[in-house]
């Protein structure tokens, strides 16, 4: 593995699997960024970060838009653990990308989402890493001698 987040620690990638809310950031045409709330799989050995949504959200139309150069950013935060994925995304329809998608979804949530004819999968290519997921040691305090 030789790519922008396989050079992570493992406690980076082990918090990619943990239950988390994220975000996505897009941009819209104007340039003005438009972020909201999905869930979020990680394949590391793969360099890519994977998003399932309908084809006709608005965070599918900021990524046609954007082309070949669609930049997106995905990050997700536990208290003062945090990681950022930013990359390049492209907009995947075919069945068994989606049906891959779909199943990995299922196992980082816990659940599998119903069937819908209109999900597509954003694919982002892994640019960069960042964040800072150790946890902290609580502090100890010594006794007065």
């Amino acid at each position: 593995m030789s790519n922008a987040i396989s050079s992570q620690a493992d406690d980076y990638l082990e918090f990619w699997n943990e239950y988390h809310l994220c975000t996505l950031t897009t941009l819209r045409p104007d340039g003005r960024p438009h972020v909201v709330p999905v869930g979020v799989t990680v394949d590391a050995a793969a360099g890519v970060a994977r998003v399932i949504t309908r084809k006709s959200s608005r965070k599918v139309a900021n990524i046609l838009a954007g082309g070949s150069a669609a930049r997106v950013a995905v990050c997700q935060v536990d208290g003062g653990r945090w990681a950022t994925l930013e990359g390049v995304a492209e907009v995947r329809t075919d069945a068994a990308v989606v049906e891959d998608a779909v199943a990995r979804y299922g196992q980082r949530y816990g659940r599998t989402p119903a069937p819908d004819p209109e999900r597509v999968v954003l694919l982002v290519s892994i640019e960069r890493a960042m964040g800072q997921t150790f946890r902290a040691r609580p502090q100890t305090t010594q006794a007065a001698a």
